[in-house]
């Protein structure tokens, strides 16, 4: 009798013991859909980096040659996260973009050399950056890894960048697009982006200090002027 109620003591105790550490486990364990998103994010940046590279080489216009860099820059520097964090994960990661995105490719490449290519490859990357957004947007919402959410959180601007450049197909790009850093949540893109918000700012700032300089001096002047005449 006494064996019986130690064992079910025993049972008791374990399955308390296993609630108690399980959310803590699972914080540091991608779950099903997080591992799935660091694939599938994965996929896209091998996807979106053979993209760029083909641009750069068949593109006819320099802003999508341009464009197609600035996506290789990128989609290189947070594909190098995605993968520190899913080794540190334990997550195992594609070798190679979808049988699907390798298609979407080998069509647009068949248009090369042409303006087609430009409009095909602005179509598809504008799509292709829009799915992402949406995908990292669920991620953030909600993702069970807190590690794997912070780097979508981290990726989302250099992403909506990315796509306000193609935005309904058409190329938006400057000719010397500055860095969005991945890994910083993207916070220094306005700072560095030509004619950005920052930019605006900062001239609009040194135009009021001109201005406020400039009326400061005549002042200035005037009442020298006038107790110039006084003493006279």
């Amino acid at each position: 009798m006494r064996s019986r109620q130690w064992a079910a003591a025993a049972v008791t105790a374990l399955a308390v013991a296993t609630a108690t550490t399980g959310p803590a486990h699972a914080e540091s364990d991608p779950g099903v859909t997080d591992g799935a998103f660091l694939k599938t994010v994965h996929q896209g940046n091998l996807a979106e980096i053979e993209a760029g590279h083909d641009a750069q080489k068949n593109g006819t216009s320099a802003c999508v040659k341009n464009t197609g860099a600035i996506f290789v820059r990128d989609h290189t520097k947070l594909d190098g996260d995605v993968t520190a964090l899913a080794g540190k994960l334990k997550v195992s990661l594609p070798s190679a973009p979808t049988a699907e995105q390798k298609q979407q490719l080998m069509e647009i490449r068949a248009k090369a050399g042409t303006r087609a290519y430009d409009g095909a490859w602005l179509s598809a990357q504008a799509e292709n950056h829009r799915k992402t957004l949406g995908l990292i947007d669920q991620q953030i919402a909600s993702g069970r890894n807190a590690q794997i959410t912070a780097a979508a959180k981290a990726a989302r601007p250099v992403v909506a960048m990315h796509l306000a450049l193609v935005r309904g197909g058409v190329c938006h790009g400057q000719s010397s697009a500055r860095t969005v850093p991945a890994g910083d949540g993207g916070m220094a893109a306005g700072a560095g982006a030509p004619g950005g918000m920052t930019g605006a700012v900062a001239g609009g700032a040194a135009a009021a200090g001109t201005l406020v300089a400039g009326a400061t001096v005549l002042f200035v002047r005037r009442r020298r002027t006038k107790a110039a005449s006084a003493r006279r």
